[in-house]
């Protein structure tokens, strides 16, 4: 399905990136919208009657909260507490789904399946059952209320559209513009994306990683599996963390962090101008610190319509202020600090 998706989206621009499509989507996030085709993304399905018994027992967040009508954040971790991918989750009819960059999807389903033991859950690769895109900016609203009649009001909310388009899971997300991901077959995604055509501008991923970015939302990449305890990518503050729910994989080393005081290194936004574009787990240096420790890991950037990048690192706490943090090394360019859309809950 992926490859008929594909060819479809080749006379709308949906995967091109260059500059001029990068200028159209910067307006339209301005004073528009945007519909970013999210194939990157993959999905993995969990269903059968133990699928929320399974993934309770090995995600940290509450999985008992994901409803039809709610989509939470959660990872799941190695036994010593390290972020092996983070996702987020939804339901759709009989199963749970969990949103995940593509490329970690096989490592993460080969992880988890480790731990199915006598379970009745079947863990398998959604990415090909459904196709996904989103749409954002200030105009977003009005767009999908035209189709749709409604649109899912909180964040984090969701509804699953029926009558002239049946079967579209549509879930609003945070961030500094209306945006919303919508999940479905591939014919009514076809005939949606075709019915949008005159009131958005059309994109690939990268505008929707930069919104991703801009509200603080981790991502964990093949270069930063096993970088992170979930507190220092915010998962605490995105309510992606559950200190009350028991035991699952990494959960003493979460709990102990959480409880015990010991965090020393959270995720900040920054800015930085670069020569090279930041990749997620590039290094940071700081002057300030001792020259065996690191200052910190990149976690996600992205290119800045202002010129620059943004970026989400996850840097040492006493090092995360105004001028003691630098890209790579000692010669590399200041990271300007810009606030999060929300506030961190300090460990208790």
């Amino acid at each position: 399905m992926i490859e008929k998706w594909s060819a479809f989206l080749e006379p709308s621009g949906g995967q091109v990136s260059n500059s001029q499509a990068i200028r159209r989507s910067q307006a339209a996030l301005h004073d528009g919208a945007i519909c970013s085709d999210l194939s990157p993304r993959g999905l993995i399905a969990a269903h059968d009657s133990d699928a929320d018994l399974f993934l309770q027992g090995q995600l940290t967040c509450d999985v008992q909260q994901v409803a039809l009508d709610q989509s939470i954040l959660g990872a799941f971790c190695s036994p010593k507490g390290r972020a092996l991918a983070c996702f987020r989750l939804f339901r759709r009819e009989d199963a749970i789904y969990l949103e995940l960059p593509r490329e970690l999807v096989e490592a993460t389903l080969t992880r988890l399946r480790k731990y199915v033991l006598r379970a009745k859950v079947t863990l398998e690769d959604a990415s090909h059952r459904l196709v996904r895109f989103g749409v954002a900016g200030p105009h977003a609203e009005a767009v999908l209320t035209n189709q749709f009649g409604a649109i899912p009001e909180a964040i984090n909310s969701v509804i699953h559209t029926t009558g002239d388009w049946p079967d579209i899971t549509v879930i609003r997300l945070p961030g500094i513009t209306p945006r919303f991901e919508l999940h479905g077959p591939l014919p009514v995604m076809q005939a949606l994306w075709k019915a949008l055509d005159l009131n958005v501008t059309f994109t690939d991923a990268e505008p929707w990683r930069l919104l991703d970015i801009l509200a603080g939302l981790p991502t964990i990449y093949p270069e930063t599996v096993e970088a992170f305890v979930p507190q220092m990518i915010n998962l605490d503050a995105l309510d992606g963390i559950s200190f009350q729910k028991g035991c699952y994989t990494g959960q003493e080393v979460v709990a102990r962090m959480h409880y015990l005081g010991k965090l020393k290194r959270r995720m900040v936004l920054a800015r930085v101008d670069s020569a090279q574009p930041p990749r997620p787990g590039d290094a940071l240096f700081s002057p300030q610190a001792d020259a065996s420790q690191s200052a910190g890991r990149i976690v996600d950037a992205a290119p800045h319509p202002d010129g620059g990048y943004v970026l989400l690192a996850v840097a040492l706490i006493e090092y995360a202020k105004p001028g003691a943090l630098q890209l790579g090394d000692a010669s590399g360019p200041a990271l300007y600090l810009e606030p999060l859309p929300y506030l961190l809950t300090a460990p208790d």
